[in-house]
């Protein structure tokens, strides 16, 4: 039968299906690691090399991975093109781009863009000049939730069950982010919804300060997170969170999402020669104002 010949396709023997197998070869790349040999894949992911080298043959024909002139292999440019197409991930970043383009402008630093997945937030997208300071993350990587502004802005407005889990979960400290006990973070991540940003500095791998703020989805739940990172001291920080939420604010507009009334008075629109409002002299256009004492 067909459903079962499909079945056995994705389950071999008592083990792990063959899908899990084969994804778990592929999650042995990072950043550090981005060619590896066949004994070394086999190795890390805890398969026979035999499995191992089935496996990442048929990999290696569909296109997810390039297998190099020194018999290594790398990421192969199909699985980048699949990746592409995820909503989270290519859907948000062309709507996002022309603001992060605008915000970059202004700066001329460092502009993220970043989605929760799990327990990190992934950088879909960056723009940074050629002269801009030294960061620690790259397009496609992952990055902390408890360290980075863009992190925290992703954890403050998860479900409560899920910031709990991931509050509980013990990390490894990362050089330069000064992590925060989970009663502070807590605290920080409060104050993070209130004021609609969160602003986190970093020694290393160079002296940035970054601010991040929330971007909303057309149901009102946060998609991802917008941030900016410059040279600590180069601006207040103070200064770049206005830039930073009506940039979120704006691409969160684009995604459909309806803002609650932001409490301004909205001044009425008057038809030419309506009169003014009492205590108010009206001045015709291409007129000199003047002051007289009465």
């Amino acid at each position: 039968m067909a459903g079962a010949g499909g079945a056995r396709g994705l389950q071999e023997g008592p083990g792990q299906p063959v899908v899990v197998r084969a994804l778990s070869l592929l999650e042995q790349f990072t950043e550090r690691r981005r060619a590896l040999g066949l004994s070394e894949l086999a190795r890390s992911a805890g398969l026979a090399p035999a499995t191992a080298l089935r496996l990442v043959r048929h990999l290696t024909e569909w296109g997810a991975l390039e297998r190099l002139e020194d018999g290594r292999y790398v990421v192969g440019v199909r699985l980048w093109e699949i990746a592409s197409l995820s909503p989270r991930g290519h859907g948000v970043r062309q709507i996002a781009l022309p603001y992060l383009e605008d915000l970059y402008e202004v700066t001329r630093h460092h502009v993220l863009l970043s989605v929760r997945d799990g327990s990190d937030a992934v950088l879909i997208d960056r723009l940074s000049s050629r002269n801009a300071t030294e960061v620690a993350y790259r397009v496609g990587g992952r990055m902390p939730l408890r360290t980075t502004a863009v992190g925290q802005v992703l954890l403050a407005y998860s479900a409560p069950d899920v910031l709990e889990e991931l509050l509980a979960r013990t990390v490894g400290t990362e050089p330069g982010s000064g992590e925060l006990p989970a009663d502070d973070l807590r605290a920080v991540l409060a104050g993070v919804k209130q004021s609609g940003a969160a602003v986190v500095r970093r020694t290393h791998p160079s002296r940035t300060v970054s601010v991040a703020a929330p971007i909303y989805a057309a149901g009102g739940e946060v998609l991802a997170a917008l941030s900016i990172v410059v040279p600590d001291a180069a601006t207040p920080a103070h200064e770049l969170v206005p830039l930073v939420r009506a940039a979120a604010r704006a691409i969160s507009r684009s995604l459909g999402h309806q803002a609650t009334a932001s409490g301004a008075w909205r001044h009425p629109v008057r038809e030419p020669g309506a009169g003014s409002p009492p205590g108010i002299t009206a001045t015709p256009r291409n007129s000199t104002l003047s002051m007289a004492a009465k």
